[in-house]
């Protein structure tokens, strides 16, 4: 598909495509650092140079119509072409890009995860979500009393760092382990994150579903508990209980109950198989939201993972298609129904929660399988001792094209680092015809996919076999740092954690004031279809008074 041919659609005809709120995928194919700066608000980030791991998952259906997003043109011919080649045949263009979005005068949004977690910061305006600050609680902590510190990110998240004394239960989990981990119904229960909106979900969580104990989320989560100058543990492993019977039908009672007020459509095996007949036409999400453990035990066939506090946040990383079909699923009827419950308020979903647990469905264990949409090509790989040795005589240059943060962790001792997308626009300034180039991604696979379409330029181009996994554990030679990076940030979003310590705080406070000021930018843009639901439980009344007491006492 060439340039020319590929239909542009302005931005006023955009707008009114979101309005009619059919099916439509908008896919911004710059990569996520440059994204982050200037985005629409409904984009999922699906980088050109990525557009083979991600769009296939994103966007299942082939006839969905897609429109590309760049800043002024730079990526989105190239992204066209590929789709086409992949088979999807409704793509049209924004014309004149971000650039052209904003010239018509609509809002232009940073950062990642926008829609959800602009999300959080409308819920916390509008129901008044239950907050503490890090000083309060670190006083109440010291003073010895009642209270359990659920922390609500996944765990690899939460093992790197955690609140002192925090327990990890991880978004979707809340209701279902709360109970559990807090038997007392005089237990303050105070739900944090790294920032604000997976504290304030959560918190909420626990007040839409109405939990006997009183709530609160920390306000500003670990960012500002460091931003205070306190200290956070790092490396710890606690986890929320499991609930054992009693608990487990408490929490399914509570869960029913939201989700039933949220107005979630729960259906049978045979509507789900009536779905999956429709696939073709009406785009179809599956989604097991237990944790990724669970999910590796064992998961309904054909299925995806998504632990539902994530998916809640990060909805755009899951679901490309606006106003899709969306079925959720667990082992218990608490997780998904709590999931469903935040995301039909998001307003763009058509979500649904299988209640049906038919025994004779077909399941399978292991992790998620990823699909992977390429050019036509046989790869020509390269052993890790092979290029071992090529290195040491100087035949080859290593071109690694996965995660500049990953770069700086650990890398092959004389690579280059270049963005995915960049490569083919960066490779004239350092290609040397007297050495084969070699990619390298963390598992071979990102690599191999670009040496594919790199071939018909470069003959002489391998991927690494196995990544830059298997060449450090191996123990080969390796640096670290950020020497060899052509392409800086561009690839990823860096959070405020990423930053040296003299940078930090500045960063966390910036990241903070981001937050905060994207309901104003809501409010100016009218876009969003949030449509927040007040389930107007006891629990937000007693936690308001547990609240207010704490006040009256400092």
């Amino acid at each position: 598909m060439s340039q020319s041919n590929v239909p542009l659609i302005g931005p006023a005809a955009l707008r009114a495509a979101l309005a009619a709120r059919d099916e439509l995928a908008i896919l911004d194919v710059r990569e996520e650092g440059v994204c982050a700066r200037r985005r629409l608000f409904y984009s999922s980030i699906a980088p050109v140079g990525r557009l083979g791991l991600v769009v296939g998952q994103l966007v299942p259906r082939r006839t969905t119509p897609i429109v590309l997003v760049d800043e002024a043109g730079e990526y989105t011919p190239r992204a066209a072409a590929l789709l086409a080649r992949f088979g999807y045949t409704n793509v049209s263009i924004l014309e004149r890009g971000v650039s052209g979005w904003e010239a018509a005068g609509f809002e232009v949004f940073s950062g990642t995860n926008v829609p959800g977690k602009a999300f959080g910061e409308v819920i916390e305006q509008r129901l008044h979500t239950p907050n503490i600050d890090a000083p309060t609680l670190k006083r109440l902590q010291d003073a010895g009393e009642d209270i359990v510190v659920l922390d609500s990110r996944p765990f690899p998240e939460y093992q790197t760092m955690n609140i002192p004394g925090g327990i990890e239960c991880a978004g979707a989990e809340l209701v279902y382990r709360a109970l559990a981990a807090a038997p007392s119904p005089d237990t303050l229960i105070v739900v944090n994150c790294a920032g604000r909106t997976r504290s304030i979900l959560g918190a909420q969580s626990l007040v839409n579903a109405g939990i006997p104990n009183p709530v609160a989320a920390l306000t500003g989560g670990s960012m500002s508990w460091l931003l205070a100058g306190l200290e956070l543990e790092r490396g710890q492993i606690r986890t929320a209980p499991r609930p054992e019977e009693t608990a487990l039908a408490g929490a399914r009672t509570l869960a029913q109950r939201a989700a039933a007020k949220a107005g979630v459509v729960e259906i049978d095996r045979a509507t789900l198989a009536r779905f999956e007949s429709e696939a073709a036409t009406h785009t179809l999400y599956r989604f097991d939201v237990r944790s990724p453990l669970e999910y590796e035990a064992g998961h309904r066939a054909g299925w995806r993972s998504a632990p539902g506090g994530q998916l809640v946040q990060a909805t755009d990383e899951y679901v490309g298609t606006l106003h899709a079909r969306v079925v959720l699923g667990d082992d218990d009827g608490v997780r998904a129904r709590m999931t469903a419950s935040w995301l039909v308020q998001l307003g763009y979903l058509q979500v649904f929660v299988l209640a049906d647990d038919d025994a004779s469905a077909a399941f399978e264990a292991g992790p998620e399988p990823r699909e992977v949409l390429r050019t036509p090509g046989r790869t020509r790989w390269i052993e890790a001792d092979q290029l071992a040795r090529a290195l040491e005589a100087g035949r080859v240059q290593v071109v690694d094209v996965d995660s500049s943060l990953a770069f700086r962790r650990a890398h092959i001792a004389g690579a280059r680092f270049i963005a995915a997308s960049a490569l083919q626009d960066l490779l004239p300034r350092i290609d040397d015809p007297a050495r084969q180039l070699v990619l390298t991604s963390s598992d071979g696979v990102l690599a191999g996919l670009l040496a594919d379409e790199l071939r018909e330029r470069h003959a002489n181009v391998a991927a690494l076999l196995g990544g830059t996994a298997r060449w450090l554990a191996l123990g080969l030679p390796q640096a670290a740092g950020d020497d060899g990076n052509l392409t800086g940030d561009d690839d990823a979003w860096y959070s405020p954690y990423h930053y040296p310590p003299g940078q930090a705080a500045q960063q966390m406070e910036s990241y903070l004031a981001w937050e905060l000021q994207l309901v104003a930018q809501l409010e100016r843009d009218g876009i969003a279809s949030i449509d927040v639901i007040d389930f107007d439980t006891a629990t937000r009344a007693r936690s308001a008074e547990w609240l207010a007491t704490l006040q009256s006492t400092v």
